[in-house]
């Protein structure tokens, strides 16, 4: 059996996952979670085999998640499942760790077809994401800035462009503020970019926060 933890913050959606997976003979759900704080949680615990997971999340993202995922069981498959286009996020996630990115408006058969995919130890990439994957090779520096980031940095540019104070910020990390002060001042190098408006706009414009 493939054990399943669900997380996102919409009931509806984790209730129409675990009824769809119920009709899959070797799927079984034994996780839930809101948020990715409970995530974490989860993988504490142990006794699972796969995380299928939505990277906007109020408090703690997916994003954030994933890092403190791989860096407690980097062998844990986790696959993203989120409403933004895969362009915006798949190919930066991936290379930070995911084993798969779809969106959530995907066949719900390719959600299956993804599981068992990265439950083998492989990553499950689309067709677009993997076009995306061909082009960086050869446009490097055509590639979106934000791409760019590392995992802590592109975690500091999310919450800044949400609004989040670096105080409050570097409580939720568990980091020091000079340290995330220092992550912001390489965002803003690396981006171009002068101010957190600025940071926010970017994300707006290019769909990377709602």
């Amino acid at each position: 059996m493939i054990r399943i933890a669900i997380v996102d913050d919409h009931p509806m959606l984790r209730a129409g996952l675990r009824h769809f997976f119920s009709d899959q003979i070797d799927f079984v759900v034994v996780a839930e979670a809101a948020s990715g704080r409970q995530a974490i949680d989860i993988v504490r615990k142990g006794e699972l085999d796969v995380i299928v997971m939505d990277i906007s999340m109020p408090d703690f993202s997916g994003v954030e998640a994933l890092a403190a995922i791989k860096a407690r069981a980097p062998d844990l498959p986790v696959l993203i499942l989120s409403s933004f286009p895969e362009e915006h996020y798949a190919t930066t996630l991936l290379r930070q760790g995911a084993s798969g990115y779809l969106n959530k408006e995907c066949d719900p058969e390719e959600i299956v077809r993804a599981i068992r995919t990265v439950c083998r130890g492989r990553k499950y990439i689309t067709t677009g994401v993997a076009e995306r994957l061909a082009e960086g090779l050869g446009a490097e520096g055509d590639k979106p800035l934000h791409e760019n980031l590392s995992e802590r940095e592109l975690q500091v540019f999310l919450r800044l462009a949400k609004g989040e104070a670096i105080g409050h910020m570097a409580q939720g990390m568990s980091l020091s503020v000079k340290t995330v002060s220092t992550y912001r001042t390489r965002v803003m190098e690396k981006m171009k970019l002068e101010s957190n408006s600025d940071l926010t706009y970017y994300a707006l414009k290019n769909g990377l926060i709602q």
